[in-house]
């Protein structure tokens, strides 16, 4: 007779697992997963309820596995190995591969028509910062991502990169006046939720310490949206817009303004694993790549971080 009192087990709070597992930490495998720490606690709970044991000691002084979560750790990582696996055989079988790529904001219109000879590209729904995309990359759960990203983030990970694309930021004022503004005449805003705008962050501290533009410090996710209007209007003097602010239509009441001495720029990498070994992976890259418009060595004329990949 067929038991039917055990829950399926979901693959998805596997990798959850996996992740806890490797940080011993509710918070950060939280902020890693780019969820809440109550909801990561409760898939959790609800796993060791379908696997019928504990997994993890949980008290004042942390977070440890426990021995039964050390012997089905290894387990799990295989199983979810497995899972990646059929799916590319099940591509194979199909006639095409399969390759998941996940962006911010920001991707080129004919994505899937640049990757068509090479494989049946799978755009990520799943829309989040630059530094999550990147380490979903690096954990396997994406093949590619378009995203901002460092040069230690990409030793750090273990990414290779190429860049797609190039931003050039302005800044927003009320007004009229439509004229180039200096850098350092700029306002910079900074988010407290790191989580969510760690990348921006990081590259508008630097852009204003390089600079002498001054920096905002908010906490309303402001950086872009109508809290940024709502910046806009308050300050009254022109705010750095972000690449997710770039082509949004403005109230009638707010101009853009170029940005000079410099410009800042910001770019888009497309980024995949250096251990990556699957064929499909690599001739959706070079696909992708000659569609996309040539930025050769000395056509970057504007600033970039120290740390940008593609600093000459």
């Amino acid at each position: 007779m067929t038991d039917y009192s055990r829950s399926t087990l979901d693959l998805e709070r596997i990798r959850k697992f996996v992740v806890v597992a490797e940080e011993l930490h509710f918070g950060r495998a939280a902020e890693r997963l780019l969820i809440a720490g109550p909801s990561l606690s409760q898939q959790i709970k609800a796993l060791e309820r379908d696997l019928g044991v504990v997994l993890f000691e949980r008290n004042r002084r942390g977070v440890a596995l426990t021995q039964a979560g050390a012997t089905l750790l290894p387990h799990t990582k295989a199983l979810l190995d497995q899972a990646a696996d059929l799916q590319r055989r099940a591509g194979r079988l199909a006639g095409t591969e399969q390759v998941r790529l996940g962006y911010v904001n920001w991707r080129p219109a004919d994505l899937r028509a640049r990757a068509a000879p090479a494989a049946e590209l799978i755009i990520d729904t799943w829309v989040v910062p630059s530094h999550a995309q990147a380490a979903r990359v690096a954990e396997g759960s994406l093949d590619l991502a378009i995203c901002w990203i460092r040069k230690p983030d990409l030793e750090r990970l273990a990414l290779a990169s190429r860049l797609l694309g190039v931003d050039r930021l302005h800044a927003v004022t009320v007004g009229e006046d439509e004229r180039p503004v200096r850098a350092s005449d700029v306002l910079v805003p900074v988010d407290d939720d790191q989580t969510s705008w760690s990348s921006w962050n990081a590259y508008a501290e630097e852009f204003a310490r390089h600079t002498g533009a001054q920096i905002v410090r908010i906490s309303d996710g402001g950086i872009t949206g109508e809290a940024f209007v709502d910046h806009v209007r308050r300050l009254r003097r022109p705010v750095l817009n972000s690449p997710k602010g770039q082509e949004v239509l403005l109230p009638p009441d707010l101009v853009r303004r170029p940005i000079v001495q410099p410009t800042p720029l910001w770019t888009w990498s497309l980024v995949w694993r250096r251990e990556e070994v699957r064929r499909a992976v690599f001739d959706t890259v070079e696909a992708v790549m000659r569609g996309a418009e040539a930025w050769g060595d000395g056509e970057l004329d504007g600033w970039l971080p120290v740390d940008d990949p593609y600093l000459v």
